[in-house]
């Protein structure tokens, strides 16, 4: 989809000004404070919501619970923050959740995974197993969940969709923004979008990757999903910018799945930044992409696609 005017604009400021930053950034855990701060000051919440930070339970990590309004009774989206592993929480990503919830009508329940490099590899993606366990110990179906996350966080939710499908969970569906799906980072996109990637600065990507992977191998399809084998997956939704240097994670992701019988919808964007979703309020493609997530969350749904 072709970017506006403000789009481009608004990319090129993130490139000029928060790109360098994060280029000098070190550690890079210092990024769990530039994060916090961006979304306390910059993220734009929709009237009316209701978060919930729960405590761990059950053997899950800590839950928050998002809504607006009543939602759908026995319908869940299961979302997994970004942050590269090493920052973001359900709270810098409430806003969006929240506005997400409103424009589908389902509960959103986002896990406070553990975090590298105090928790390495493979703990988010067993975080990600309990919360999922939660849900059902809850008395959802596994049809009843929607899985879905943006950058680690939409790697770790297609990890844990392959997972599902193996041991005959599945999902009605799982959507990812800009999902990191290979750790390897051996997309033509990492150097190809070096210089137009408005966010994230390329060089780190490796540095990332180890911090979380340690001595783990970058294949992994618990933390690669790209290598992750699919049985019989449901619909899934990815979106991303032409722009970005994970282009590639996303669009190979795609051909995986078709590969292994699943439906998938990619949706791209011009000149939008990493994750742009979390600017609703103040782009207009943000709020198209979260309402094209709401109506696939819908359609996932759906009697006839369960």
């Amino acid at each position: 989809m072709a970017g506006s005017l403000g789009i481009r604009w608004f990319s090129a400021v993130l490139r000029a000004v928060v790109k360098p930053r994060l280029s000098r950034t070190s550690p890079p855990t210092k990024a769990r404070g530039h994060l916090r701060l961006i979304a306390r000051l910059v993220f734009r919440q929709p009237g009316y919501a209701l978060i919930l930070p729960r405590a761990a339970a059950g053997g899950a990590p800590p839950m928050t619970r998002i809504s607006v309004g009543r939602p759908a009774a026995r319908r869940v989206i299961l979302y997994f923050h970004g942050g590269g592993y090493i920052a973001g929480s359900p709270a810098t990503h409430a806003p969006m959740l929240a506005r997400l919830a409103k424009l589908s009508g389902v509960e959103v329940r986002a896990p406070a995974y553990r975090l590298a490099p105090g928790a390495r590899f493979p703990a988010a993606f067993k975080d990600a197993k309990a919360a999922f366990r939660y849900l059902l110990k809850a008395g959802y179906r596994p049809g009843d969940i929607v899985l879905g996350g943006d950058s680690a966080g939409g790697g770790l939710a297609l990890a844990l969709l392959a997972w599902c499908c193996a041991q005959g969970l599945r999902p009605a569906g799982a959507f990812a923004m800009s999902p990191w799906t290979d750790l390897t980072g051996s997309g033509a996109s990492m150097t190809q979008n070096a210089a137009r990637d408005a966010y994230l600065p390329a060089e780190r990507l490796d540095e990332l990757a180890g911090l979380y992977l340690g001595d783990a191998p970058r294949d992994d399809p618990r933390a690669s999903p790209l290598f992750a084998v699919f049985d019989r997956p449901p619909p899934v939704l990815l979106q991303v910018s032409e722009s970005e240097i994970l282009r590639d994670d996303t669009l190979r992701m795609a051909a995986r799945l078709r590969a292994q019988g699943g439906d998938v919808t990619v949706q791209t964007w011009e000149d939008a930044p990493h994750v742009w979703q979390v600017f609703d309020g103040w782009l207009p493609e943000a709020r198209a992409a979260l309402r094209a997530v709401a109506s696939f969350v819908q359609t996932s749904f759906a009697p006839a696609t369960r």
